[in-house]
This record gives structure tokens, C-alpha cells and sequence, in this order.
């Protein structure tokens, strides 16, 4: 399978870790921080060297100057979103920007002031949630509503989530869900969401951690509202990498839109004449606040050169294989856990949640051990189980070999 695969040749552009005896990690920990790219220390040291040879001039005159240096991300970004280049930015962390689009998008009154999220959303979302519920004097106790799954299930029904924003929308001003949910691996099918939002009235808007760089995303097409995500895991950004923020386009030229403003995002023209009125930038780039850190740019924009040769639909193709095989060998003999994650290709990305019902932290650790970098969540302890053991077999630097070694090694103590 590795020897037919087209994409195999890509795993060398990837530093892969070596284990504690000196052969490369089983490394399936993509969903939380992406490998290295091999070019990444070049793309640093290139500003690096701009920046000794050339100080502050750099700012213009550097190879890639440092003024414009996002614009360079911003067309590969929005591929990779499926979003026109003005509705892009790369700028900030995911929270920061999550704040940032809820100033202008979360706009409650006393007949519309609900939030829906996802039961179980990752933990810094249902903060930013929360603190933003606050400044406005709404007590989440009575306006945050969560979408769970049916009793006895893990995963959220499409069906059920519509059926909620029916039910509750005229209520709602905001809903916020995550792409691909971080401890299931679930692939919501964002675009009904968006649908059945919007007929009620309701701003939808997404946090895509765990989708860019993962599955196929077509924002634009699908209408969302905004979206926020990091680029340290499936986009291999580095850690603590800049996050991105889209905004569709009819609402990127709105000026009346409130925003928390910075002079990053003031209108290109005149940002150096430092004018006392704030004039945002007509695209996503007008939510900017600050200049971007360069060397953190540089190590991303080594990543999304590799996203641009290979493409999203190439990567997908390979992702439903990996992750498929994964499935199948996990399927063939292991009785002690249950795989959380959707069975549907469509429903999933480069992810399976193994749901432990005991032993998972031995076997957690028993993995760790034999060099599989993996990671454990705790699960609701009120369910009987003890956690969650998430693998990532991410098709950009995964082989088919990865996989077989991983159940292998996960089968030898079962």
C-alpha cells in the first residue's frame, strides 16, 4: 500500500521524531501539534538573515518584506478554506480571534441572546463563550444551549441539531460548533448547520481546529458567517502557531459592524500617516491588530507551500484510506475499547477516538512506551469509562506501515 501510494514521497518533507531507541516514533499526534516541515528552519533563517543584514529596512526590503508577509498566506489559507483571498487572515491565536469575531458577531438583545455550541466543545471555547455572556450581563445558566447526543450515544445527529435550532432559533443569536469535534473526531456537516441557522435568523459561525488542513471546507459557498481556527495541528504551523479568522464577504465591507480595532487592521493607504480615525481594511484583513510575528509566519508558510503542492482533495483521498485501515485492523481483534468516532467517511476526518471501558491509562502508557506518540483524554467519568486514547493518522507524513505497527502494538497487550 505505501509502495502504490502517490503521496508517499511527501512524508520526507516532514521531520519525524525518533523513539528511545533511535528509530522514528510511530508518531499519530497530527490533531494536536503537526510535524515539523524540512524547510521550515530555512523559511526562519531566511528572515533571520534579513533581519541582520537589514534591521528595520526589512520591513520593505527584505526578501519577502515584512509589511505585506501575510498576504502571502492569505491565497493558500483560502484554498484550504474554501474561501475567496478577502475573506482570509492569518493574524493572532484561535481564542484571540474567537473574541474578536464574537465582538462583532454575538450582538444580543433581550429577545434573541442564546448561544448554541456542541455539548463537550473544546474547553477554551466554552470560556470565550461564557466571558463574552458575561460582558453583556446574560447568565449562560438561562442562555447557553448545548446540542448533545441521544441518550446512549456519542456523536450529535445532524437531524437533532436542526431540530434544535428549529426549535429554540428565534432565540438564538449566535451558533458556534466546532468543525470536527476535538474528542470524537465527528465531522459535523457544516453546511445544514448553516442552512437551519440562517433560516431562523441566527449568526453561524465555526471553530475549525480540528477541520482546516483535515477535511474539504467550502465556506464560502456554505454561507458561514465567520470561522476561527489555530494552524498548529493539521497545518503543522509549529507550536503556538498564528490562527486564522475568515469572514464571508458580506460582511467583510461593513463598516457598521462593531469591532475591537487596531492599527494592523486600518485602511493600507494611510496606515503610516497614524490618522486619528480608524478606517478598517474592506476584507477579513480590517479584524487585524497588530503586525504578525515574522519567524512564526515563516515556519507556517513552509507548511502551506506543501498544502499548495499536493492539495486538499489528494490529502482527502489518502485520509479515508489511512483512516479506513486503521478502522478495519483496530476492528479485527480488539475488544476492550470502543471506537467513538462515526463509522461514514463523511462524518470523520484523520481521526478515531478509541473509548476505553479500563485500562486505557495502561494502555496509554504501555503505547508511550513502545515509542506511539498518541494522547489520552479523560472521558465523563459518570459514564462508567475511564478515557479516551485519540489517533491520528494525518495523510501528509502517515504511512499505511504507521498504522499497521500502531495496532500491532496496541494488540500485543490486549
Amino acid at each position: 500500500m505505501d509502495a502504490s501510494d502517490p503521496l508517499a514521497s511527501y512524508r520526507k518533507k516532514f521531520l519525524v521524531p525518533a523513539g528511545k531507541k533511535g528509530k522514528n516514533c510511530i508518531y499519530l499526534c497530527g490533531h494536536s501539534l503537526g510535524l515539523q516541515p524540512t524547510t521550515a528552519g530555512e523559511y526562519i533563517k531566511q528572515e533571520l538573515n534579513d533581519w541582520a543584514a537589514l534591521g528595520v529596512e526589512g520591513h520593505f526590503h527584505a526578501r519577502h518584506p515584512w509589511v505585506p508577509y501575510h498576504e502571502l498566506m492569505n491565497p493558500q489559507v483560502a484554498r484550504l478554506a474554501g474561501a475567496e483571498p478577502g475573506e482570509v487572515v492569518v493574524m493572532n491565536s484561535l481564542t484571540v480571534n474567537l473574541h474578536l469575531a464574537m465582538v462583532s458577531f454575538y450582538r444580543p438583545d433581550p429577545s434573541r441572546n442564546k448561544i448554541l455550541v456542541e455539548a463537550n466543545a473544546f474547553p477554551s471555547d466554552r470560556y470565550a463563550v461564557r466571558s463574552q455572556m458575561a460582558l453583556h450581563g446574560i447568565d449562560p445558566a438561562h442562555s447557553l444551549i448545548e446540542a448533545s447526543p441521544r441518550e446512549g450515544e456519542t456523536t450529535l445527529r445532524v437531524e437533532d441539531v436542526e431540530s434544535l435550532i428549529d426549535r429554540e432559533g428565534k432565540d438564538i443569536a449566535l451558533i458556534l460548533m466546532g468543525g470536527v469535534q476535538y474528542f470524537t473526531g465527528q465531522a459535523f456537516d457544516m453546511e445544514r448547520i448553516v442552512r437551519a441557522g440562517h433560516a431562523k435568523g441566527c449568526v453561524v459561525g465555526f471553530d475549525l481546529a480540528h477541520a482546516i488542513g483535515n477535511i474539504p471546507l467550502r465556506l464560502h459557498d456554505w454561507g458561514v458567517d465567520f470561522a476561527v481556527w489555530c494552524s498548529y495541528k493539521y497545518l503543522n504551523g509549529g507550536p503556538g502557531s498564528l490562527a486564522g479568522l475568515f469572514i464571508h464577504e458580506r460582511h467583510v465591507r461593513n463598516q457598521k459592524l462593531p469591532r475591537l480595532a487596531g492599527w494592523w487592521g486600518h485602511d493600507k493607504a494611510t496606515r503610516f500617516e497614524m490618522p486619528a480615525e480608524f478606517v478598517p481594511i474592506p476584507t477579513a484583513e480590517g479584524w487585524q491588530l497588530s503586525n504578525p510575528p515574522i519567524l512564526s509566519a515563516a515556519a507556517l508558510r513552509a507548511s502551506l507551500d506543501v498544502f499548495d503542492t499536493v492539495g486538499m482533495e489528494r490529502l482527502r483521498e489518502k485520509s479515508e484510506q489511512l483512516t479506513g485501515y486503521l478502522e478495519y485492523l483496530l476492528g479485527r481483534s480488539h475488544k476492550n475499547f470502543v471506537i467513538i468516532t462515526p463509522r461514514e467517511t463523511r462524518d470523520r476526518g484523520a481521526q478515531l477516538s478509541l473509548l476505553f471501558r479500563n485500562a486505557g491509562q495502561d494502555t496509554f502508557q504501555r503505547l508511550t512506551a513502545a515509542d506511539v506518540v498518541c494522547d489520552w483524554r479523560e472521558a465523563d467519568m459518570r459514564s462508567g469509562h475511564g478515557g479516551v486514547i485519540r489517533v491520528a493518522p494525518v495523510p501528509l507524513y502517515n504511512s499505511f506501515t504507521d498504522v499497521f505497527r500502531f495496532a500491532q502494538v496496541l494488540a500485543d497487550g490486549s
